[in-house]
This record gives structure tokens, sequence and C-alpha cells, in this order.
């Protein structure tokens, strides 16, 4: 078998995709909580979290959650609600109905509607910008004109033409939940990522832009949402001295400990953005030789440049297999394929990821309806006639991969990451 020759020598330490980045006004925040006993649900860190996120998201009101996909579980009970009324205790909020999602996103997107108990249909992804494909959207309402409720992610932190899937939402009497949990900094045309949807979320896991190791936030314009976040995320108990309860609860409420974190954090988005920004920057540069590109950056789309990925011209893939639990990859002089790079990167001690592998392709998800610019993307090929849909999102993930990213990583390391691509493809 061909092998393609690295002589560099593995990092000592590993890079990572991308991870944590303390400053120090964490742990004063931290220890604040301490002093004064808040250590619970309550106290002046999540007071100043919710203010500050929902300045910078340009919404009214943020709710501070354990984490972004409780945020959107709540997003989606509130929609659902205000749709179709409170469900029988038991039952979820969209019981029953259709409800749009993006294709190309992680799982956490997704989980939300069916935790209340909603039938997700995927929307195909656009070329231009691996989001939510506005023209497959618009076909989407064609097949389905009931759907009332779209969930639409930002990839990555480099957001799709969110103001014209808002447009097409209201054109059709649709509500829109923005899942903002990658895109925390981003903006559309100068507007937040965040402030599109009749509810947001966004996130601070481990290694987003900025982090309190886990949280999230709710955001929304509409203050009874957002005091119904509230109790909900409280296990919903009533106004009386005992403990009563008239509505189903969670214990989803953000500590105030991981308030200080991320609160300690805030300050130093623009700093993370403008380092991520010129690692973009920097592979961009750097392999603009190969027969690759970056992920796309579309008029108006202002990035957080969390995560950057590529993805391979496809005249210049290797040949490469994948099932459910592993993939495999013939080497080819000149070309090469998402499993060789990782393989590589991972041979110097360097963290890569896959693309997001599309919903409609995962197995618990594979009887779902998947809609593409065209027409529904199932169901669609015939042995005695030649043709097909376009799938995107598959392409975009067979040939795609995101880069170590992390904004630790030194210009040296990254030079080194990028000569390991380069001899992929010698």
């Amino acid at each position: 078998m061909l092998t393609k020759r690295n002589d560099l020598k593995p990092f000592e330490s590993k890079v990572w995709l991308a991870s944590p980045t303390m400053h120090g006004d964490e742990l004063r925040y931290i220890t604040e909580a301490y002093e004064t006993n808040w250590m619970s649900t309550v106290g002046a860190n999540i007071n100043e979290v919710e203010r500050i996120a929902a300045e910078k998201a340009g919404v009214k009101y943020a709710v501070g959650l354990s984490c972004g996909t409780a945020a959107l579980h709540l997003c989606v009970k509130l929609a659902g609600e205000r749709l179709y009324g409170r469900p029988a205790v038991g039952h979820g909020a969209v019981e029953g109905r259709r409800v749009f999602c993006s294709d190309m996103t992680f799982g956490a997107t997704v989980n939300p509607v069916v935790y209340e108990g909603g039938i997700p249909v995927f929307i195909d992804t656009q070329r231009d910008s691996w989001n939510m494909d506005p023209a497959a959207l618009e076909k989407a309402f064609a097949v389905y004109p009931d759907v009332k409720l779209v969930v639409c992610a930002e990839l990555y932190g480099f957001s799709g033409d969110i103001r014209r899937i808002r447009e097409i939402c209201e054109k059709h009497g649709a509500l829109l939940i923005e899942d903002a949990a990658e895109a925390l900094g981003a903006a559309w045309e100068g507007r937040p990522c965040g402030s599109f949807g009749d509810y947001a979320a966004i996130s601070y896991n481990g290694n987003k832009i900025i982090t309190g190791s886990a949280g999230g936030c709710l955001l929304t314009n509409d203050l009874e949402a957002a005091d119904k976040a509230r109790k909900w995320s409280t296990q919903a108990r009533e106004s009386v001295p005992w403990y009563q309860h008239e509505e189903v609860g969670y214990n989803y409420r953000m500590s105030n400990v991981i308030a200080g974190v991320i609160r300690g954090q805030f300050p130093h988005l623009e700093e993370h953005i403008a380092q991520k920004k010129s690692i973009y920057e920097r592979y961009q540069a750097g392999l603009r030789d190969l027969p690759v590109s970056m992920n796309p950056i579309i008029e108006g789309c202002e990035p957080n440049y969390w995560l950057s990925a590529m993805i391979i011209d496809e005249g210049a893939m290797c040949r490469q297999v994948r099932d459910d639990s592993a993939a495999r990859y013939q080497p080819e002089h000149g070309k090469s394929c998402p499993t060789e790079i990782l393989e590589a990167l991972s041979g110097i001690n360097a963290e890569g990821r896959p693309i997001w592998k599309p919903m409609h392709l995962q197995p618990i998800y594979r009887m779902d309806a998947f809609i593409t610019r065209s027409d529904s993307g199932r169901a669609k090929t015939n042995a005695y006639i030649a043709g097909g849909v376009e799938d995107v999102g598959a392409d975009i993930f067979a040939r795609g991969l995101c880069l170590p990213s992390d904004n630790k990583m030194t210009g040296e390391q990254q030079d080194a990451i990028i000569k390991v691509i380069k001899a992929c493809f010698e």
C-alpha cells in the first residue's frame, strides 16, 4: 500500500480542536460565589451573565440554564405551547407535529424536538454557506404546509442567511428557533446571531468560544416566555408557602458557580474571536495551493470563526468508504480524503474532527423526511432511470473535516499542521 511520508515529530502537548482559555477573573467570581455562600442557582453571577448575554445578542432577556441543550429544549416547549396550547401531563408540546430542522448539525439541535414528541423533517444544506438552505426550506413548506416550527442551527460560528430563513418562517406563519450554540459573537448583516429567532439558544460548553465548562442561555424578547423558562428550569414550583406544582418542571437552572466562570470569560469574547479569525486566515493562506477550500463566508456573514474547517475538491478525493462505525481509504498520489488527513493529524498529536454527519444519515433518523431544494431527498433513485437528487450535506460530510482551531495553538504549531496536510496530497 502507498504510504505518504511525514517527517514531523509529534507535539509534546496535544493541540486540541478547541479547548477552554482561562484568564483569571473566572476564579475571582467563583471565589465570590464561595465566600458569599451563593453556591446554588441564584446569585450575582447568574444575574450578570443574563444581563451581558442579552446585551451581546441584542435581545431583551436571557435565561441562564445548565447547558445549551436545556435552552433548546425549553425553546421547543415554549414554541409548542404557544402554537398548540399546553399538552396533557406526560405528553410533549409538539407531540405528533412535524418540525423543520437543520440537517447538517450536532444531534443536540434535533433531540429537544424529539423530547417534546415532535417529528423532525430535515432541511438540506446550502452549499455556499454550509447552513440551512432557504430554497430547501421553501420547498419543505410546499410539501408540508401545516408545519409551524423551524429549528435552524448556525454551523461552526459561520451563519447562513438567517434573515432570509426568518422571512420565510414569517411568510408561512411559523415560529423560528435559532440554535446559536456555536455562534456567540457572530452576526448577520451587523445583527447578532441569536436575535433572529422567536427563541434562541447559546452554549458555554467546554470547547465553545467562551466557556463555563457547561451552561447555556435561552434568548428572547418576550418577558412572559423568559419568566416561564425560569419557572420551568427550577422545577415549576408555584408561588405558595409549600411545594406545589401545576406543570412539569426541570432541574435546568444555571449554577452561580458556573456563572462565575462565564462572567469572567465574557470580557474576552472579542479577543477570542480575533484569535480564531487569525487561525482561519493562516489556514486559508497556508493551504491556498492545495485543491481544498475553507468553510465558506458568504456576503452578510460576520463569523466568530469558532472552528476552521476545510473541504477537499471533488476531483482531489482518494477513495474513502465509511460505515456506521469505521472508515477506510486507499491512498493515492496527489489526492487525499478526510480520513487520511485526520489520521495524519492524530499522528503528530493534533486533534481534528469530521464534519457533522447529517441528521438524515443518522441511524435513529433514517426513516424521517429529508427535503432538498428540488424535492424529497428520500426514495428518489430508480434502478432503470439515471439520476437522483443532490444531497449537499452528505457531500460536505464526505469531503470535509474540522481542523485544529485552539486559540492557544502557536503559529509554529499551525504551520506544522499545514505541512502535514500538504504531505497528504503528495
